[in-house]
């Protein structure tokens, strides 16, 4: 969080401006602000007044948005700019502040509990999100201080009234007196005390995914946790916009075409930089769609991995959104093949219908993954298995406060179910891929190593060797055959692939 390091993800966040306070002083009086009320009456994010400032009032909602309603920003932020015209400069800085302020929620509230003396949790929402707001203008972009107070004050102001404004201004006034890396040295605790503490607060993650993360990379939590360090500070770069042509309908030189640079391993992908990507024909046309890299590669593996015998039916499991199934059916076509793609939830299945159409060799069905709805005998199936999306928090950053250890461990059955299912439905000499987002070791090597224990003569296919040219895949031995992508590594989601050949 307090680094301004640049990855192969994308650019991260600018350095935050130095400001008053050396790193390394500590106050010898907090001196935080106090004043009779900070919480208004009444419903909050109702203006008094017209908009003076529509990008802050987006992020503002946005965030609202997410605490209050469980929306997801990446869905609604787009629906928001459109509503509202914003275009250009004012979208990209609602987009920063969004996305911002969601990334660096630990660390500025962990510099919140010190200039405040009020529980954050009993501040009125539109408060707090005010002040997160804040802090990120603060310490985690260039925008001047007076301009991120004044603008703040503002914009409380115009959701709540006047009763809030002095608190808010008060408490971003301390805040303005030291950058990031000065505070996180006073808020976090010691790293040689507590190693997992100390990156939680630096980098912004709930301590139990720093844990799951070293866990991952079998680091010791005890230890100098160099590589979790590195996959934290991933987490929190701004990704690049990955896109994927649908094989036999376009190729990686139209995505060139139109601005993309080349992706480095997936001969279908793209990155795009900068722009929307639903303006680029290719994309408008359905011939191509956004798909992170590691997701096209888990399909591509799929696909790639040897089978004995018949190769023409292929499923996969549990479909939606269809990112996976659009590419799978593309690859299908060249086989050729026919895909079966299975969606439990009726709009999804539409939407994998659509992603999949122009292939011409998919047929979706609206089912329950475990309970199969066909014959079995195919001879390549995907699980890619509802998992709790630790893999994606670049691009979903809210995910990492609104997941527990407990939601975790309590998708692990419903993974081992959807597992068991697609080995009952290969036949034997075919491949299964399991395939999550996420690297946490509950929903990755422990399902797989369950469901191993119960299906005798089932090999384990070496996975990082059928994707041999991208480097460094394989996870902490004894489970090397297992592959797994890390955003500091490769510049992708941090999704999980084992390959399973039933014998």
């Amino acid at each position: 969080m307090a680094g301004g390091a640049q990855g192969s993800g994308g650019p991260g966040r600018r350095p935050a401006r130095r400001r008053s306070g050396d790193a390394g002083e500590r106050p010898a009086e907090p001196g935080r602000p106090r004043r009779g009320s900070a919480r208004p009456h009444g419903k909050t994010a109702r203006p008094r007044r017209a908009d003076r400032d529509p990008a802050r009032r987006v992020a503002l909602d946005v965030l609202l948005a997410v605490e209050e309603r469980d929306a997801y920003a990446n869905l609604l932020l787009p629906e928001l700019l459109a509503q509202r015209g914003l275009t250009g400069r004012d979208a990209a800085l609602a987009t920063e502040l969004a996305y911002g302020t969601l990334r660096g929620r630990g660390s500025y509230d962990a510099v919140l509990a010190i200039c405040c003396d009020r529980d954050l949790g009993g501040l009125d929402p539109a408060v707090r999100e005010v002040l997160r707001l804040g802090v990120h203008q603060l310490l985690g972009t260039r925008i001047q201080p007076h301009a991120a107070v004044a603008t703040s004050v503002d914009l409380i102001r115009d959701v709540a009234g006047q009763r809030p404004a002095g608190f808010v201004n008060a408490v971003l006034r301390r805040v303005s007196t030291r950058d990031l890396p000065a505070w996180l040295e006073i808020a976090a605790p010691g790293r040689d005390q507590d190693p997992a503490g100390h990156l939680a607060v630096w980098h912004s993650h709930p301590r139990w995914i720093v844990e799951a993360m070293a866990a991952a990379l079998g680091e010791d939590l005890a230890g100098p946790l160099a590589e979790t360090e590195a996959a934290l500070a991933a987490d929190n770069e701004r990704p690049l916009v990955h896109l994927c042509a649908v094989p036999g309908l376009a190729g990686q030189p139209e995505l060139v075409a139109a601005g993309c640079e080349p992706a480095r391993w997936s001969p279908f992908g793209g990155y795009l930089a900068d722009g929307d990507p639903a303006a680029l024909p290719v994309i408008a046309s359905g011939r191509a769609g956004v798909q992170d890299e590691a997701s096209q590669l888990a399909s591509i593996a799929v696909g790639r991995a040897a089978v004995s015998g018949d190769d023409s039916r292929w499923l996969d499991v549990c479909a939606g959104p269809g990112g996976k199934a659009r590419l799978l059916a593309g690859l299908a076509a060249g086989g050729p093949a026919r895909l079966v793609a299975a969606e439990l939830r009726e709009h999804r299945a539409r939407m994998v219908a659509a992603a999949t159409e122009l292939t011409g060799t998919c047929g979706v069905v609206v089912a329950d993954g475990t309970r199969p709805a066909w014959r079995a005998g195919f001879s390549r199936v995907l699980a890619d298995v509802p998992c709790s999306g630790l893999g994606a928090l670049r691009r979903r950053p809210e995910a990492r406060w609104r997941r527990t250890a407990a939601d975790v461990r309590g998708l692990g059955g419903l993974q081992r179910d959807l597992l068991r299912v697609a080995l009952d439905s290969v036949r034997p000499g075919g491949v299964v891929g399991y395939v999550t987002c996420s690297p946490h070791l509950a929903e990755t090597r422990d399902v797989v190593a369950a469901v191993l224990a119960e299906r005798a003569g089932t090999e384990v296919l070496d996975a990082p060797a059928v994707l041999a040219e991208v480097p460094g895949l394989s996870c902490p031995e004894p489970y090397r055959r297992f592959a797994q992508f890390w955003p500091h590594r490769h510049g992708t989601d941090a999704i999980f692939i084992a390959l399973l050949r039933r014998g």
